[in-house]
């Protein structure tokens, strides 16, 4: 059961770490533009997620509200 544990430690590890380089792809992009070589596309790629996600209706907002829950800070039993 103890290495259950540490795959989950390092799940959740780097799942924080992807949401931080998320946040500062999302920023830089609004404070440089989409020239970045790297994070360029972020933002364009989001509202493209978000207009897809909106165009599903009921199922589109089912899975938000599944996403939402897999990213919250939540903890298991």
């Amino acid at each position: 059961m103890k290495g259950i544990e540490t795959i989950k430690g390092w799940v959740a590890e780097l799942t924080e770490l992807g949401l931080m380089l998320l946040a500062l792809a999302i920023v830089l992009a609004l404070l440089v533009g989409s020239s970045l070589p790297f994070f360029g596309s972020v933002t364009t790629n989001i509202m493209a997620w978000v207009k897809d996600l909106g165009s599903n209706g009921l199922v589109g907002l089912i899975t938000l509200g599944i996403i939402i829950w897999l990213f919250s800070n939540r903890k298991l039993a």
